[in-house]
Parts: C-alpha cells; sequence; structure tokens
C-alpha cells in the first residue's frame, strides 16, 4: 500500500471558486435540463441551482486532500457520493472549500478514501458539504479498519416504483460536462478510454447523479430544487454518452428511493439513491 495515512484528517487550505449564473446554467444544461426546466436556465428566473451543482466548487479542493494522502489514481474508482445543503444555494458569488480525508479503509482487495469537504461564503456559516468514496483498486489487505457500513438504500424487493422516466443522453454529453471543470481524459480521448478498458470515452458518474437528482426533485419536490436536502448514490456501471437512462424512485418515508438504469444494456448504472428533502 503507498497510501500515507499520516494525512488523513489534515484540512486543505480554502479553495476559492467565483461563479455566476452562467456556471449553474451550464452544469445544469450538463445535466440534462431542458426548456422545461428553464427556472434553472435562465437569468431572468434566478436562476435556481441545483443542490448537485456543489460538487464543482469543491474539485479543486477535494483532489488535493485525496493527493495529499497518494494512491494510484490509475486505480482510482469513484464508488458513491453525497451532498447535503444547508438551504437554496446563491446563483452567483464566492465560496471557499476546504477538504479533508476523513478515513482510509481496507476492503482486502482495495482501499476506500472517503474525503469530505465544506463549502461556505468568505466569513460566512457552511452552506454545503460533500463525501466522496473513492475506491483504490489492488491497495488493500494491509489489516486496517474496514469502515463502517453504508447505508443500504435499496428499493423494497418486488415491489413496483412509484415514479419512472426516461431521460436521454447524447454523444456529446460529457464533452459537455467536462466544462464544469472535471477534466479527466478518459471522458474524452478514446485512446486513453480504450487504455484503460472501456470501449470509449465514459460519461462521468456525476453527470448521471445530476439527472438522477434532476429526477428526484421532479417527483418529491413538484420540480423546485430548494426543496431537496441531500442526495447519495453508489456508482454501479459506467454510463456511456448516447445511452437513455430509466430513473425509479421509490418513496421511503418523506424520502425517495432512486436506482438509474440502462435498459438496452441491461445494467443499472446508479444505485443505492436516496433522496431527502425539507
Amino acid at each position: 500500500m503507498d497510501l500515507d495515512l499520516q494525512a488523513v484528517g489534515r484540512r486543505t487550505a480554502p479553495r476559492r471558486f467565483e461563479y455566476d449564473w452562467r456556471d449553474c446554467a451550464l452544469y445544469a444544461l450538463s445535466v440534462g435540463a431542458t426548456e422545461d426546466e428553464l427556472d434553472l436556465l435562465w437569468e431572468q428566473l434566478g436562476p435556481k441551482v441545483l443542490p448537485t451543482f456543489v460538487v464543482v466548487p469543491t474539485l479543486d479542493a477535494v483532489a488535493e486532500a485525496f493527493g495529499s494522502v497518494g494512491g494510484n489514481v490509475a486505480a482510482l474508482v469513484h464508488g458513491q457520493q453525497r451532498v447535503e445543503v444547508e438551504g437554496p444555494l446563491p446563483p452567483e458569488g464566492v465560496l471557499e472549500t476546504v477538504a479533508w480525508v476523513e478515513g482510509v479503509y481496507d476492503k482486502e482487495k482495495g482501499a476506500l478514501m472517503v474525503v469530505a469537504s465544506e463549502s461556505a461564503r468568505p466569513g460566512g456559516a457552511v452552506l454545503a458539504r460533500t463525501w466522496w468514496q473513492l475506491y483504490f483498486r489492488g491497495q488493500g489487505g494491509w489489516g486496517g479498519p474496514r469502515g463502517p457500513e453504508a447505508p443500504a438504500n435499496l428499493p423494497p424487493e418486488g415491489e413496483a416504483p412509484a415514479f419512472e422516466a426516461t431521460h436521454a443522453t447524447f454523444r456529446t454529453q460529457a464533452l459537455l460536462y467536462r466544462l464544469n471543470g472535471d477534466l479527466n481524459p478518459i471522458h474524452a480521448s478514446p485512446e486513453i478510454a480504450k487504455f484503460v478498458g472501456f470501449e470509449r470515452p465514459i460519461l462521468h458518474g456525476l453527470c448521471v447523479f445530476g439527472h438522477a437528482a434532476r429526477a428526484a426533485i421532479a417527483w418529491g419536490a413538484g420540480g423546485d430544487p430548494t426543496r431537496l436536502r441531500a442526495f447519495e448514490a453508489r456508482f454501479a456501471k459506467v454510463t456511456y454518452p448516447g445511452d437513455e437512462l430509466r430513473l425509479e424512485g421509490w418513496r421511503a418515508g418523506a424520502d425517495l428511493l432512486v436506482r438509474v438504469g440502462v435498459p438496452a444494456r441491461g445494467v443499472q448504472v446508479l444505485t443505492h439513491g436516496r433522496a431527502e428533502f425539507r
């Protein structure tokens, strides 16, 4: 194992992110927002900001945090994501994000790193928090703690979904989503994607995450993104730009459980999803 466990818990310096409504609208477009969601896209209506947008201003701080612990980036898989927001996100301003590695856990065949972040306006209270579960293949087996069990967030066995929707993706969607700042070349370069074992460039898991959050907001909040308090999900399989997504939702008290599949390939690409509302 080549992970520096002494760096666990060490906070980054605040990373500054200045943005305006264009960044919020670009993010919404990149996760599939349509003309029926103009409140996410048109500055004359705010615009309202999808809560999952908070992954964008955290990218640099999160990369710095997990980079301080090390690990073979070529063996890195983004396993799971959670975001929480304290209230409606402003469509413009400055956010400062601090991130740290919360824990590194031995999963025998690999190491699971949990990176946490907090984002706030300069000198203000925390507006958003994120947790990133990053799995390093082949770097387990050192006898460390296995870590806490993740919430199941599984739909009731045999129960039909209460909500269903189909979202189209398009062949250039990864090239659009990467303009948010997630520049991993496996989403753009056919040669690099094939080198690491994919048919062609793959769609960002966080893009599918955004699609799922949009569906949950439509189903559980009447289309009002300000009512979504938290969203989490696990990345189960890769999605390719151009895949048609089948989104399903089940009621779980005041929350919704969410799953996303690609029927044409017979796979579930996002599982263990849960939307929490205020």
